[in-house]
């Protein structure tokens, strides 16, 4: 197909994972570390460079249309958050990064497995892919670290504030392992999954866009609000302050005790901005010009507690999973379980990133078999994932399958890459066919 489309082939290939996060839901932005593991699910790219500055991109799929733009002149449209802009992001991430005045055009061929809007990082991965293409493309070297965290900030220039998990795993992640990543500095840590157990992933089929809609920047928001708050009611530098996890690190305290914080100092009732100018001792005007981003200006009340109870919770729960993983207790599978249910209420209830299709799935996994189950990724719609007693496997898949997939036509149409078991995969690289 690449020889039809440009009437040369390939130079090289690159490809980056998708990955699902077995615990640690929208907490990466808040400073706090998570446990992904990358999937064998991918995007992949064949990439020729070209003399002329052009980059001309065609995909596999031809849903999405081919696209074609000068290297010199980027531009990212925001209010459209088409597949090409996340190519866009990759390529412009690498361009400030190195200062390239003349970039190498390209002729690139995208194809991938990883389906779209279901919460499994397939926007990330291809940003990812895209950085890595560039690189190569450009004659550039840098170390794995530093493309994820230049493929985190580029990715915001299509107004996503994510906070780096997504593509940290994809370039990170090794084969059998999950990792527990931590940020400031950025490292990752292996962690084995306990064995006798597998991880199952299911799509409900309700598509989730994270930079199409705005439930996902507002909780960014709502965390930044209530680390304003908690930072003021304890006397410290609050104007300084953005992450729900700079408070912890400043006041010295355990996750518990934050917790506890704040019971005391939150309500529960939802903030309107004039409450919240009132607590900061600021005006409107301030806080719109200050604090809210400019996407967030008409949002007229936030929900401070229950969004800091989630992080400082769920927070502690990715501590424990890699305690029991590493103790590998005789009950491990069990404990584990229990944390990734636990984690779906709190995200249900604390976070409200669910929905009534997620909280269907989760149930049917966990009556047919699941030790645990939970969303993962953003959530409003995307995929579960189930930890299922590996001799149990098939019978799950059938019931599964029947319960969720075989009730609805729509379902029924996509079910083969809506549901199936993976395990750790491996990071992008840059290969050339022999």
């Amino acid at each position: 197909m690449f020889i039809s489309k440009f009437g040369s082939a390939p130079k090289f290939y690159a490809r980056a994972p998708g990955r699902v996060n077995l615990i640690g839901e929208h907490i990466d932005y808040c400073g706090y570390a998570v446990l992904p593991m990358a999937i064998e699910q991918d995007i992949l790219i064949a990439v020729e460079p070209v003399q002329t500055q052009v980059v001309q991109l065609a995909n596999t799929n031809s849903s999405y249309l081919d696209f074609s733009t000068n290297v010199n002149n980027i531009q990212i449209n925001k209010t459209k958050p088409q597949w090409h802009n996340y190519f866009l992001c990759g390529l412009k991430g690498i361009q400030e990064h190195f200062g390239l005045n003349n970039p190498t055009g390209m002729n690139c061929l995208l194809d991938g497995t990883i389906p779209p809007s279901s919460g499994l990082s397939s926007s990330s991965a291809l940003v990812c892919c895209a950085g890595l293409v560039t690189l190569r493309a450009n004659g550039k070297t840098l170390s794995k670290v530093e493309l994820a965290e230049i493929c985190t900030k580029s990715e915001r220039y299509i107004g996503t504030e994510g906070g780096g998990m997504d593509q940290s795993i994809s370039f990170l992640a090794e084969e059998g392992t999950a990792k527990l990543i931590e940020f400031s500095p950025l490292r990752a840590t292996d962690v084995r999954l306990p064995s006798g157990a597998t991880f199952v992933i299911a799509n409900s089929c309700v598509e989730m866009n994270k930079a199409a809609t705005s439930h996902y920047n507002i909780r960014v928001m709502e965390c930044r609000l209530a680390t304003k708050l908690l930072s003021k009611s304890k006397g410290l530098e609050w104007r300084k302050m953005l992450r729900l996890h700079d408070v912890q690190t400043k006041l010295g305290v355990s996750l518990e005790e934050m917790l506890t914080i704040v019971e005391e100092v939150l309500h529960p009732e939802p903030y309107s901005t004039e409450e919240i100018c009132k607590c900061l001792g600021i005006s409107l005007e301030e806080l719109r010009s200050q604090i809210l981003s400019q996407n967030m200006q008409d949002v007229s009340t936030f929900k401070l507690y229950q969004r800091a109870k989630h992080v400082y919770s769920e927070a502690a729960r990715v501590l424990e999973f890699q305690k029991i993983c590493s103790e590998a207790p005789a009950n491990a599978l069990q404990l584990l379980g229990e944390l990734m249910k636990q984690s779906h209420i709190s995200c249900r209830e604390m976070y409200e990133c669910s929905c009534p299709e997620l909280d269907r799935l989760v149930d049917i996994c966990l009556q047919f078999g699941a030790i645990g189950s939970r969303l993962t990724g953003a959530g409003w719609g995307g995929c579960t994932v189930s930890m299922v007693p590996t001799d149990k496997l098939n019978t799950f898949l059938k019931n599964v399958k029947k319960a969720y997939y075989q009730t609805d036509g729509q379902r029924l149409a996509v079910e083969d890459n809506s549901l199936f078991a993976t395990k750790p995969g491996r990071g992008a690289l840059v290969f050339v066919e022999a």
